[in-house]
């Protein structure tokens, strides 16, 4: 495509609205489809996306839409949708885009499926990408440095015609063609997210959220080499990357839900009252039955999924560190097994 053309994003919730922004920030024009008419409403006419990004003044470039087919014409477009309804608004396509980059990060409960498989069902002919990495809407919106992965199906082709057009000076995109390790490191580390902010809620300090992230690194990895992912990408921006961003700020929803449960809210209260979704509470029921029916070892994974379905987190934390003691990496593990 050309670096000029209009490009869509749909979904405008506080990331893919600053995706919006970062598109429009030397010019290009970007069409952006909202669900709610209020935000199409207050984003043509204020410039400003007071639901999902308050903070930000919204460049000229950008303009807002209820109606998919505003976006037939364009041969590229973000989707920036919850990861459950994914599949549900890309069937309202008129036409299936040439080259289709999915933002949402999470699998599809019932189904267990990435969304790049959401994707390809409801979207046949488009070519799909990833874009993954450790990204805050707030500071992507302001312009702030940020890096992140595009993972591109078609290879190098797609990628030398969706980089010139998603790159800017302050939003740098690193070449891959691992469309699955992408996906994963970005629907794992939002569960992991959701148990570092339990440990903040629970008030047991740096050592054990460090120690938390190493070894849900461990789980990530082991979890998407079953699923073919390479190690390499799920170590690079869109895995740890984004791991660590997460499991770090309070700016994260994930976080954020994970303090509250840890602090002793409940977790139907916190998903009832959220407008944004923090997809780590749909995505660690499906994750933690795809482990299991794997035999791959996600204990973290597995304790945010019993603490989201009511159990006591202090409970649920004292019976990881009750473990079996055991050895760091798998290598270690068989020795020790033998």
């Amino acid at each position: 495509m050309s670096d000029r053309e209009t490009i869509g994003v749909i979904g405008a919730g506080a990331w893919g609205t600053a995706l919006a922004q970062m598109l429009a920030s030397d010019g290009r024009a970007v069409i952006l489809w909202a669900y709610e008419p209020e935000v199409v409403a207050a984003i043509n006419a204020e410039r400003r996306n007071p639901l999902y990004l308050p903070s930000a003044q919204l460049a000229p470039g950008i303009r807002a839409t209820g109606d998919l087919a505003d976006l037939a014409a364009l041969d590229a477009v973000l989707v920036v949708t919850p990861a459950q309804v994914l599949g549900r608004v890309l069937a309202g396509l008129a036409r299936p885009p040439r080259d289709l980059v999915l933002c949402s990060k999470g699998i599809e409960a019932g189904t267990g499926r990435l969304m790049n498989h959401v994707a390809r069902d409801a979207s046949p002919g488009s070519a799909i990408a990833v874009l993954s990495g450790p990204t805050f809407a707030h500071e992507v919106a302001a312009g702030l440095p940020t890096a992140v992965t595009l993972a591109c199906e078609g290879g190098r082709n797609q990628w030398e015609r969706l980089a010139p057009a998603i790159a800017r000076p302050a939003f740098r995109p690193y070449y891959s063609d691992d469309v699955t390790g992408a996906e994963i490191g970005g629907a794992v580390k939002n569960v992991l997210a959701i148990a570092c902010g339990v440990v903040e809620g629970l008030a047991l300090g740096q050592n054990a959220r460090a120690a938390l992230i190493a070894r849900g690194y461990a789980e990530m990895l082991r979890f998407g080499e079953t699923l073919g992912a390479e190690g390499e990408t799920l170590a690079g921006l869109c895995g740890l990357g984004d791991l660590v961003l997460t499991c770090s700020s309070t700016s994260s929803r994930n976080f954020s839900l994970g303090k509250a449960l840890g602090e002793g809210a409940s977790a139907a209260a916190l998903m009832a009252d959220r407008r944004t979704v923090a997809e780590g509470a749909h995505t660690a029921p499906v994750l933690a039955d795809l482990a299991e029916a794997r035999g791959i070892a996600m204990p973290i994974v597995a304790a945010v999924d019993a603490i989201l379905k009511g159990a006591d987190a202090r409970k649920v934390v004292a019976d990881l560190l009750a473990r079996p003691l055991r050895a760091e990496t798998e290598s270690d593990a068989r020795d020790i097994e033998a």
